[in-house]
């Protein structure tokens, strides 16, 4: 595994630090009056979602672990397990539906997600950055008003709540961002 120097980390980066797999969440680089510039790094588990605020120096070396990717496809939900079918060789996996966090009710039943493995341990899910959904409660559209950074609140099928621009109503399909959870476009 590549070696990197301490003030190379960046968010997003998954390290092996303390004999756990940690990935950088937050980096800031300072550089006090006295004294070595360092990164102050905020660290999450991959395996058991604990936080952990390091320093690290740019002599510091820490290794940088490759996550392999692979799309899968979701199947159903069991007692707070999500269970994955890999689409190639149809071998499932259970991950804890706490992994998407708030992002859970975008999961939709047969989506492909992207599961992230390590040495054949699969520690994360990513959703797809586009869901469409149906708005299934929201004001009704009212002719004429077209203010540029008006939003009215909505209800979608899956239970999130959004805003989204007044020209669309009830029973229409909106594309949500779920990295923001926020209106992207029409469908």
């Amino acid at each position: 595994m590549p070696k990197i120097n301490g003030n190379e980390i960046r968010p997003g980066n998954v390290l092996e630090h303390n004999g756990g797999l940690w990935a950088a969440v937050k980096v800031d680089h300072v550089k006090p009056g006295k004294g070595g510039a360092f990164a102050q790094v905020e660290l999450r588990n991959l395996r058991n979602g604990t936080k952990l605020n390091e320093r690290f120096r740019s002599a510091d070396k820490v290794e940088r672990v490759r996550l392999e990717q692979k799309d899968m496809q979701f199947l159903y939900e069991t007692d707070g397990m999500l269970v994955f079918m890999d689409t190639e060789t149809y071998d499932q996996i259970e991950l804890p539906a706490e992994i998407l966090g708030e992002r859970r009710p975008f999961l939709q039943d047969g989506m492909t997600i992207t599961v992230e493995f390590h040495q054949e341990e699969a520690l994360n899910a990513t959703l797809p950055q586009k869901v469409t959904c149906t708005v299934v409660e929201t004001e009704p559209v009212v002719k004429g008003q077209t203010a540029a950074n008006s939003f009215k609140p909505a209800i979608l099928d899956n239970g999130v709540r959004i805003t989204i621009p007044p020209f669309v109503g009830t029973g229409e399909q909106v594309v949500v961002n779920t990295e923001t959870m926020e209106y992207s476009e029409r469908a």
